[in-house]
């Protein structure tokens, strides 16, 4: 989608900034309201703007208006339509700007009690789907990976570590920490339930079929581990998080995580360790195919490093 970019900035860049931009055929609409920005003071330049252009234009208000109170405010455009500009319109590309995916990524992952919660649930239906019958289970490990956002805080490492962000790559992994520890006792103490209650016993999780696919992953499981990653990392690079479910589909981190928790709850420590490799490597898979996503956004589309 297109940008409108709503850039309050001090008077005295108004002028300069505005002679910069009107020469820039990415930005296809300028209006400016001077003296209406009460926070920070001064003008409001009013953009919209085409997505391949939307880091020159970042790029020059940052370095025009350094050292001085600025603020950017970016939102999508359902359509722009201006028939002099209709083929640059028409030939735009799909990018995130590294603002708004960090932005992104910050409130899905953010250490929240919604955060929490989520983590929490998406484990207790993924520890239902260890015990389940192949139906049921096929429907318990879909709802879990759509419902945990467990791959948010992963993919915020990676793209602090792009963009040499520390506070990011300390962010994501706190959170994800405190996420997949949630996830990993809530399944075990579902586990413990469903014993207490009847409704399953060790055998019954022991000799799922899953458990073994989980313990024992061939080619096929990391290629859809692999392919979920990439996935993933183009669908939080080109701000398509309606998709992001999809891609968490494909991982095995959520049930495997659970498998942890249940095979502690079961005191089996054998699937626990299984389960904490598998676990590891779609971890990982996840980190090395974000990172070399981003980084090729940065030296290919962006090559900026984020205004703050």
């Amino acid at each position: 989608m297109h940008r409108t970019f709503n850039v309050s900035i001090p008077p005295s860049c108004t002028g300069p900034l505005i002679d910069q931009l009107q020469a820039m055929p990415d930005v296809i609409g300028l209006s400016v309201e001077r003296g209406t920005s009460l926070k920070p003071a001064g003008d409001v330049l009013i953009l919209q703007v085409l997505n391949r252009g939307t880091d020159d234009v970042l790029q020059c208000i940052a370095t025009r208006c350094q050292g001085q109170p600025f603020s950017i405010a970016t939102s999508e455009l359902a359509s722009l339509i201006d028939p002099s500009n209709h083929y640059r319109i028409e030939k735009d590309y799909d990018e995130a700007i590294w603002e708004e995916m960090e932005a992104g990524l910050r409130h899905n992952g953010r250490l929240t009690p919604n955060y929490i919660a989520l983590m929490g649930i998406g484990g207790m239906i993924a520890a239902v789907g260890l015990v389940s019958e192949p139906a049921p289970q096929a429907v318990s490990f879909v709802a879990a990976a759509v419902l945990a956002p467990g791959f948010d805080p992963l993919a915020k490492v990676s793209l602090g570590i792009t963009n040499r962000r520390a506070h990011l790559v300390l962010y994501g992994i706190r959170n994800s920490l405190l996420g997949y520890l949630t996830l990993i006792i809530v399944a075990g103490l579902s586990f413990w339930l469903m014993q207490l209650t009847g409704a399953t016993t060790v055998h019954e999780f022991t000799s799922n079929p899953e458990i073994e696919s989980l313990s024992n992953p061939g080619t096929k499981q990391y290629m859809l581990s692999l392919g979920g990653a990439l996935a993933g990392a183009i669908i939080v690079a080109s701000y398509r998080d309606s998709f992001i479910a999809g891609a968490m589909m494909a991982l095995a981190s959520i049930h495997s995580a659970a498998m942890i928790g249940v095979s502690i709850a079961a005191s089996d420590w054998g699937n626990a360790w299984q389960g904490t490799e598998r676990f590891g490597v779609d971890v990982l898979v996840v980190l090395i195919s974000c990172y070399a996503v981003f980084g090729l956004k940065q030296r290919f589309v962006h090559r900026r490093q984020p205004i703050v």
